[in-house]
C-alpha cells in the first residue's frame, strides 16, 4: 500500500536581495520515509527548509501539511503542527546547560519556577533512547561540536515531530556517533516520522534515505528512488558535470623543516606532541572525537597559555602565546567551527577578509581604505568563485560553503607559511570540496605547508604525504599516507600500535 503524503512544497519561490535563492522548487514527503535532500552549497536546500519551518516566508508557491495548506508565520507555529528542525549551525545557549537547551522554552514549573528534577528526568530519557551518554547539567560550552550535536538532535525528537528536517546532522558525529544516529532515525521510522535528510556524504544517502531530490542554483533538478541511482548520477545532477575522481593526484615535493613540536604538553588537552612539517608537504592528522586533534592545533596556534614543549620555526625556537603571536610568524588555523570562531557574521564579505590585514589597509593609520579593501575581497570572490552579489553582501547571508570559502579567503589575505586545516570541507559539497582540494595543491605548490585534520578517513589518506595518528590526547604513530589504510588508521586512533 502506497503511502500516505505528509508534506507537499509547490513552486516554492523565495528572493534575497540581489539572489533568488528558490525558483519554482518542488519537494514531497511521506509518512515514515527518510528522503535526500541533495545539491551544491547555495542550491537552496537549507533556504527551502527554512521556508517550510517559518524562518524565511516564501514569496510564491504553496505547501501542504497532512492534507492542509499552511503558511507558518514562525517556527512556533510550524512546531505546533508537528515540524522539527536541526539546522546544520547549531542553535544552542553556550551558557545554559544540557537539558536546559532541549526544553527551552518548554520546561515543566512550579508556579514560577521550573521543575529541575523533572526536567533532568525527561533529558536523561531523550538521551538514553538517543544512545547519548552526556550529562543533562553540563554546560554547552564545556562540549564539544560532536556533543553539541548530537544535544540538537535530541532537542528535536523531544518535541514528538511527525516531521524531522535533519540539515547535515552527522558533520560532526564520530563514526560511532553516526551508527546511533542510524539506529534511532530506523526506530523514528518505523514509527511512521518523516524525516528530510540533507547531507554531501553521498554514502549516507544510500545507506538510509529512500527518495532523493537534488536541487541546483535554486531549481529543481530531479526526484529519483534511491535504489534506481548512484553516485555518479547524483553528482552530476548536483553539480551540472561529471566529477571523475573525488580527489586529485596530489604532488609533492617537501624541501626542508619549517616546524619542529617536541614534547607539547597542554594540561588536560594534549600529552607529550613530538613532530615535524616541511615545507611543500601536507601533513595529515587523523584520530577519533575526542582523541586531541584540534587541540593540538590550538597549542600550536598559541590559544592555550599554560603549555610546556617546545616548538621551532625555520629552526628557530619560538614563544607563540596568542593567535595574533602566530598569525604573525606566519601560522594560521582555519577553526572547524566558522559560525563561532572564523567568522564575523554581521559583517560584509570584504569586511570578514580583510578583517586579519586590517593594519595594511589603514590610510594615516586613521581609516580604512575602502578601495583596498574591495579590491582585496573581489580577488578572493575570483578565485575562490564564492557566491555572493558583491563584496558588501553580510556573510550571515551567504550558503554554509561559501562562508567557508569566505573564511578561507581570510585565512590566505596573511600570506601564511603554515596553514591548518581543521575539518575543511565539514558541511561542504562536492564540487566545493574539489576547489578546497586544488587550492592545497596550489598551496604546496608555493612552499606553504599544510596541516591537514579531517574526520574522514579517506580524505586525509588521499591527500596527505604523512598521517600522524592520536588517541586520547597522544600522538600514537606516524604512518605514510602512500601505503597506509583506514583499517592501519583506526588501530592507531584506538590504541593499538601493533
Amino acid at each position: 500500500m502506497a503511502k500516505e503524503t505528509v508534506l507537499e512544497m509547490k513552486n516554492i519561490t523565495k528572493t534575497f536581495p540581489g539572489v533568488k535563492a528558490l525558483d519554482k522548487v518542488n519537494f514531497s514527503l511521506k509518512k515514515g520515509e527518510v528522503h535526500a535532500l541533495l545539491g551544491e552549497n547555495g542550491a537552496g536546500k537549507s533556504t527551502l527548509m527554512k521556508v517550510l519551518n517559518g524562518i524565511h516566508q516564501r514569496d510564491e508557491g504553496e505547501i501542504i501539511v497532512k492534507g492542509e495548506s499552511v503558511k507558518f508565520e514562525n517556527t512556533k507555529e510550524a512546531q505546533n503542527a508537528g515540524l522539527a528542525i536541526i539546522h546544520q549551525e547549531l542553535e544552542l545557549i553556550p551558557y545554559l546547560n544540557v537539558a536546559e537547551n532541549i526544553f527551552l522554552g518548554r520546561e515543566d514549573r512550579n508556579g514560577i519556577f521550573i521543575n529541575y528534577q523533572k526536567l533532568y528526568q525527561k533529558t536523561s530519557e531523550v538521551l538514553d533512547m538517543l544512545g547519548v551518554d552526556i550529562d543533562p547539567k553540563a554546560k554547552i560550552k564545556d562540549l564539544n561540536i560532536g556533543s553539541q550535536q548530537m544535544v540538537e538532535i535530541a532537542k528535536a525528537v523531544s518535541q514528538n515531530a511527525d516531521i524531522l528536517v535533519m540539515d547535515e546532522p552527522t558533520s560532526s558525529l564520530t563514526n560511532q556517533e553516526i551508527d546511533i544516529l542510524f539506529e534511532l532515525i530506523e526506530r523514528l521510522k518505523q514509527q511512521e516520522i518523516a524525516i528530510v535528510y540533507i547531507s554531501h556524504r553521498l554514502e549516507e544517502v544510500f545507506e538510509i534515505c529512500d527518495r532523493v531530490t537534488v536541487l541546483r542554483d535554486g531549481q529543481f533538478v530531479d526526484e529519483v528512488e534511491t535504489s534506481a541511482t548512484n553516485e555518479d548520477q547524483l553528482i552530476k545532477m548536483m553539480v551540472g558535470r561529471t566529477i571523475e575522481d573525488r580527489f586529485p593526484k596530489m604532488n609533492f615535493s617537501p624541501t626542508e623543516e619549517i616546524l619542529k613540536v617536541e614534547n607539547l604538553t597542554v594540561p588536560k588537552e594534549i600529552k607529550n606532541a613530538s613532530f615535524s612539517l616541511k615545507k611543500g608537504e601536507i601533513l595529515g592528522i587523523a584520530g577519533l572525537m575526542g582523541s586531541g586533534r584540534t587541540e593540538l592545533a590550538k597549542a600550536i596556534f598559541g590559544v592555550f597559555k599554560e603549555k610546556s614543549g617546545n616548538i621551532y620555526f625555520k629552526g628557530k625556537k619560538i614563544e607563540i602565546n596568542s593567535p595574533a603571536d602566530a598569525i604573525n610568524t606566519g601560522i594560521y588555523y582555519l577553526s572547524e567551527d566558522r559560525k563561532e570562531e572564523g567568522l564575523v557574521l554581521g559583517l560584509s564579505v570584504a569586511n570578514n577578509i580583510s578583517i586579519s590585514v586590517l593594519k595594511s589597509m589603514l590610510k594615516a593609520n586613521t581609516f580604512i581604505n575602502k578601495s583596498a579593501e574591495t579590491d582585496l575581497a573581489e580577488k578572493y570572490i575570483e578565485d575562490l568563485k564564492i557566491k555572493t552579489p558583491s563584496e558588501k553582501q553580510l556573510v550571515k547571508n551567504l550558503s554554509g560553503g561559501n562562508q567557508q570559502k569566505v573564511v578561507i579567503s581570510k585565512l590566505l589575505s596573511t600570506k601564511p607559511e603554515i596553514v591548518i586545516f581543521d575539518e575543511p570541507t565539514r558541511g561542504i559539497d562536492v564540487g566545493a570540496k574539489r576547489e578546497i582540494y586544488n587550492l592545497m595543491q596550489e598551496l604546496i605548490n608555493e612552499g606553504v605547508a599544510v596541516i591537514l585534520i579531517s574526520s574522514e578517513l579517506p580524505e586525509v589518506l588521499n591527500l596527505s604525504n604523512r598521517v600522524i595518528v592520536m588517541h586520547e590526547k597522544e600522538i600514537m604513530g606516524e604512518l605514510d599516507a602512500a601505503v597506509a589504510d583506514q583499517e592501519s588508521v583506526m588501530k592507531l586512533a584506538t590504541g593499538r600500535r601493533n
